[in-house]
């Protein structure tokens, strides 16, 4: 964001020869409404929708972790790649809801589908999954890796306070995954932002859990294990990096909005989306929303719009989308990616 100090956006960068060759997602079966929310909580179902554009979510059932989301995306993209388990050589997993600090919910997920290779755990929180991706194609350019499995998931239900009734009706829970391998030198990721701006650490966060605030009694009277956010300056700050992303990447490939086939950008809320693809004059019917079934599943977001954009034949070889997480941090990664 322009007037912050220490903002700045990294030059972008290329990743091309890599593709996609599987996606997979997940969500829990446990549908909260905004009626729900309204007979449980006293939430505003009408404010809800005015200003997030939700109208249900997921929540993970009780028996449920994020690995659990994670495994079964993961074995769906698997499965729709048509690839032995066994021959997936990395995975890479982002996540900031890990069933626990230690081990990594990664290799929970590496060892339930039966992964004989390194498994990686990235938290950058709503951004996730772009790291992830960038760090999944840059071991199979390398050659580290022949098939990299990333995936992107998060139980938010498990770290939003439920009675900050303007911030737990925006989350969900929910993963998707993609699989990568070598592609060709047209594939790939043409044009990348990856960025953070630690002085805006604490417009979001959750305080408590970590080596600098452990459990303590008087902390979780205080509600510090629960997530904080400052909802108004979360907001500016998305729309700006949402918008001046786009165009780095856009710059960086000579390109013109009308150029992308279809924009996936994170589901945060409709009004962030919508403020920036009409600034930069973006058909909203080239940008993905799923965000009134599923909410802001964090790094599920992205992955989770992909795996419905290809079944539903939006996305074929030589589709040209652009990706774009931003979160807490802060943090964000946007991309050029042509399957």
């Amino acid at each position: 964001m322009s007037d912050r100090p220490n903002s700045f956006r990294p030059r972008c960068r290329s990743l091309t020869g890599v593709r996609i060759v599987g996606t997979g997602s997940y969500v829990p079966d446990g549908v909260v409404t905004n009626e729900h929310l309204r007979e449980r909580l006293g939430c505003d179902s009408n404010w809800i929708i005015k200003r997030t554009g939700i109208l249900e979510r997921r929540h993970a059932l009780p028996h449920q972790a994020t690995s659990d989301l994670c495994y079964e995306a993961g074995k769906r993209c698997l499965a729709q790649a048509g690839v032995n388990p066994k021959d997936v050589d990395m995975l890479v997993v982002a996540s900031f809801t890990s069933d626990m600090p230690f081990p990594s919910a990664a290799c929970l997920v590496q060892d339930r589908l039966k992964l004989g290779c390194p498994a990686v755990e990235i938290e950058a929180a709503c951004a996730g999954f772009m790291y992830a991706l960038v760090t999944g194609a840059a071991y199979v350019l390398s050659g580290a890796s022949d098939l990299a499995l990333v995936i992107g998931g998060d139980c938010n239900s498990r770290v939003v306070n439920p009675n900050d009734l303007k911030t737990f009706p925006l989350f969900g829970d929910g993963a998707g995954a993609v699989l990568l391998a070598r592609g060709s030198p047209e594939q790939g990721l043409l044009h990348y932002s990856l960025g953070s701006d630690g002085s805006g650490a604490d417009l979001l966060t959750q305080p408590m859990g970590g080596s600098r605030y452990p459990p303590t009694k008087e902390l979780l009277d205080k509600g510090m294990q629960f997530m904080h956010m400052d909802g108004r300056a979360v907001f500016r700050w998305a729309v700006d990096i949402l918008c001046d992303s786009i165009q780095d990447v856009l710059k960086a490939g000579h390109l013109h909005p009308d150029d992308v086939h279809l924009y996936i950008p994170h589901q945060a809320n409709i009004r962030i989306i919508n403020a920036a693809v009409d600034v930069l004059r973006i058909p909203r019917s080239k940008v993905c929303n799923n965000l009134e079934r599923y909410g802001n599943t964090s790094a599920g977001s992205i992955p989770l719009g992909i795996d419905e954009a290809f079944h539903e034949g939006k996305i074929k070889p030589g589709t040209l989308l652009l990706l774009s997480g931003f979160g807490a941090g802060l943090a964000w990664g946007t991309a050029l990616l042509r399957w």
